[in-house]
């Protein structure tokens, strides 16, 4: 196998490669004297976004509800549409719902929000807020993305309403059929 390599290496006018099974007897000597580069921090590949107040901004969809969302450190507030998350999401699945990026982020109380949502019902608006928390956390702390993103609060979920058909009661119902 060498004298094949040797021989290619000649007629290239190159010095042939060492062979791969065959051992480097300097090698162990080369890797101790080479200075080893100090180990830098996993810097993130991606800026803070913020506005002049100091806050993050994003959009978030679900659905047909549209949130804009406005993310500041302060005592875990979340205001909606000029109401408290409370009053505004009266059920609790609903409110555990917008704080899923809070969980997995380990932020819980330490952010303030502030989010105007349009369109949709309310479960689609608590999507659409958790999609723009997300965001805009990602977008203050890029160094949550990677937790974010693996939770797949990130991505917007593209399921929607199917349309409906004509010759059909709705998308996929058909009319009752009478047999006689």
């Amino acid at each position: 196998m060498s004298d094949t390599r040797e021989s290619i290496a000649d007629q290239l006018g190159t010095t042939p490669a060492p062979a791969a099974d065959a051992p480097a007897a300097d090698a162990p000597a080369a890797e101790a004297s080479a200075p080893q580069p100090p180990a830098q921090e996993q810097a993130p590949l991606r800026e803070q976004q913020l506005d002049k107040y100091g806050r993050a901004y994003a959009t978030g969809r679900r659905k047909d509800a549209v949130a804009r969302v406005w993310l500041k450190p302060g005592s875990g507030k979340i205001e909606v549409n000029g109401r408290d998350q409370e009053t505004y999401f009266a059920r609790p699945t609903l409110r555990l719902v917008i704080n899923q990026p809070f969980d997995v982020s380990d932020r819980n109380g330490q952010y303030d929000v502030v989010a105007t949502v349009k369109g949709g019902g309310l479960s689609g608006q608590a999507g659409a807020v958790k999609h723009g928390i997300a965001q805009a956390l990602s977008r203050f702390e890029p160094a949550l993305r990677a937790a974010v993103k693996q939770a797949g609060f990130l991505t917007r979920d593209p399921r929607v309403v199917e349309r409906k058909k004509y010759g059909r009661a709705k998308a996929r119902r058909s009319f009752q059929f009478s047999k006689r």
